[in-house]
Parts: C-alpha cells; sequence; structure tokens
C-alpha cells in the first residue's frame, strides 16, 4: 500500500452541465477552487464536465467537440492544478486522432504536468446512452506494455482511475488493485430515464451504489464516485431526456459511506481518508493471499459453454 501514511483529503465534485463548454468549465473551476480552500488535496470531477452529455443521440456534427490533449480543456485544467498545488482528475472527449475518440480521464499533477490517461475500457450502447458511436475503447496494452487497466502514480498515491461503465465490471477494480491501487475512482454520467416509475428507478440507483460499494469490499480500498445532477434533453426529441441522479459518494474500504450528496444539488464531497486502513483490513480480511489464481483460467472466456 501507500508508502505515505498521511491521512489524504479528498473531494468529489458534482455539477450539472451545460451546452456552453465555457460556462460548463467556469462552475467547475468554481467548485475546484472552494474544494482546495477547504483543504483538499485530491479533486475528482465526474464524467464528461464541460459538456452537455451528447451520447443521448448520434451526431457526426458531436465530433466537433473532442479536443487533443494537451489541448484547451486539459491546459485549463493543469493551469488550476498548477496554481492550487492539487491533484485534479478531470474528464475529455479525446480527439486521438482523426477517426479514433476517445473517453478519457486526464489526472493533472499539482505542478500542471499529465500523471497519465486512462482511456474508458468498456463502453456502452444503450437507449439513451449510444457511447459505441463516439468513442473508442482504451487500449487493452499501452504501447509502453502497460496494461490498460493500470493505475497511475501521483504524489498523492496510485490512482485506479476507471469510467462510468467501467463501474459494473469487478475485473477492472481487481486488475486495478492487483496493480497497487491505493484508491478507486470512477468519474460517472448516469441518470433516469424519467418514463421509468418510481420503484424502478430506486433499484437502478441502489444497484450503482451497491456494485461500487463491493468494490470497495472486495479490494479493501476506498471508493471515489462522482455523479452529475440536472435532466439533459434528449436533442432528437424522441424522449424525454436523463435525469441524472446525482447521488456522489465516497466509501471506505469497507464499503462504509463516508460522504454521499442528494440527487439534485451542486456540490462538493470532502473526507480525510486514512491511508493506513487498507493495510490493516488485508492483514484480518486476506482476500488477496486467498484467491485460487489456479482455478480462474476460465474467466478468459466469453462464454463457458
Amino acid at each position: 500500500m501507500s508508502q505515505n501514511p498521511d491521512p489524504l483529503t479528498v473531494a468529489a465534485i458534482q455539477q450539472a452541465c451545460s451546452e456552453d463548454k465555457a460556462a460548463s468549465l467556469a462552475t467547475t473551476e468554481m467548485l475546484v477552487r472552494e474544494a482546495n480552500a477547504g483543504g483538499a488535496q485530491l479533486i475528482i470531477l465526474q464524467e464528461l464536465h464541460s459538456t452537455l452529455y451528447f451520447c443521448q443521440t448520434e451526431d457526426t456534427s458531436v465530433f466537433d467537440l473532442a479536443e487533443p490533449i494537451p489541448g484547451p480543456t486539459s491546459e485549463r485544467l493543469s493551469d488550476l492544478a498548477r496554481e492550487l498545488g492539487v491533484v485534479i482528475v478531470g474528464s475529455i472527449f479525446e480527439r486521438r486522432m482523426n477517426g479514433v475518440y476517445h473517453n478519457t480521464a486526464v489526472v493533472f499533477e499539482s505542478d500542471g504536468s499529465i500523471a497519465g490517461l486512462y482511456r474508458k475500457m468498456h463502453i456502452p450502447d444503450d437507449p439513451g446512452f449510444y457511447e459505441k458511436f463516439y468513442f473508442t475503447p482504451g487500449d487493452a496494452q499501452f504501447n509502453d506494455g502497460r496494461n490498460g487497466f493500470s493505475p497511475i502514480e501521483t504524489s498523492v498515491g496510485k490512482l485506479g482511475v476507471l469510467v462510468c461503465w467501467d463501474q459494473w465490471y469487478p475485473e477492472a477494480a481487481r486488475l486495478m488493485a492487483l496493480a497497487g491501487a491505493e484508491i478507486l475512482i470512477y468519474p460517472t454520467a448516469i441518470g433516469w430515464d424519467t418514463t421509468d416509475d418510481p420503484t424502478e428507478q430506486a433499484r437502478q440507483l441502489e444497484a450503482w451504489v451497491t456494485v461500487q460499494r463491493g468494490h470497495a469490499v472486495a479490494n479493501n480500498l476506498p471508493v471515489v464516485a462522482p455523479n452529475r445532477v440536472g435532466t439533459e434533453p434528449d436533442p432528437s426529441g424522441q424522449s424525454s431526456g436523463i435525469h441524472f441522479w446525482g447521488n456522489s459518494f465516497i466509501c471506505g474500504p469497507q464499503g462504509e459511506f463516508l460522504a454521499r450528496a442528494d440527487d439534485t444539488t451542486e456540490c462538493i464531497l470532502s473526507v480525510t481518508i486514512d491511508r493506513r486502513r487498507s493495510e490493516s483490513i488485508r492483514r484480518i480480511w486476506p482476500y488477496f493471499r486467498d484467491r485460487r489464481i489456479d482455478a480462474y483460467g476460465d474467466i478468459l472466456k466469453r462464454v463457458r459453454d
């Protein structure tokens, strides 16, 4: 685990977004500054925080929103990280090359440098979430040979950064933990179909919270999951849009809630994490010791038929 036993103050930003990228980023910057004033050393932004969630429809003109890295949004976040002396996890619709675009989490070191990228690996294609049209999956291996599920080294520790749909896959969390991640981070954009009945909406929300708390428990790691709020219309008019359910949360390595937001309010969740707890818990709940790696070969098969 971490070589630094000092407590770590982490903030998760929950915000509503605008079709005006400048307005969204201005809100982000205001909330980041407020989180920093409250003592946060690591500040985590939600998925695609500079734009509306554009994946409700398939529209080739939306590719104009994509940016290279470095680019305007990454440079703004880099400058902010440098000025405040904090580590920031941001989210960018990345134009990697002509025709190849990614949903990319970018980690900015406290000196403004880019500590690393994580390109979303699992890409959904569901009603209202047509991400396969826009996003190429992250590479299974980086060009330098690292696995696509590799923690990012920073001055505040090794960050296991994943993105939204990745949060439903225990394999992703486990691979990050096996590579030494000290915290699991899930920038998110998820919400309800406004036509779903309240009981179904409640089931969906609790499933989302529960699966991520399960990753915390199974890997003895804190989890940070910032999500957006607000209702965003369907540009095609074919549906009533998505009501993003907020409920951003931070939990500890036994799945215990440390902070949780509501479903409507722009806010900052800030907690101080005891970095020694993960190791102490692994000593009494030694899941990693007892893994039967000799018996897991079939996990690499699509179906065991």
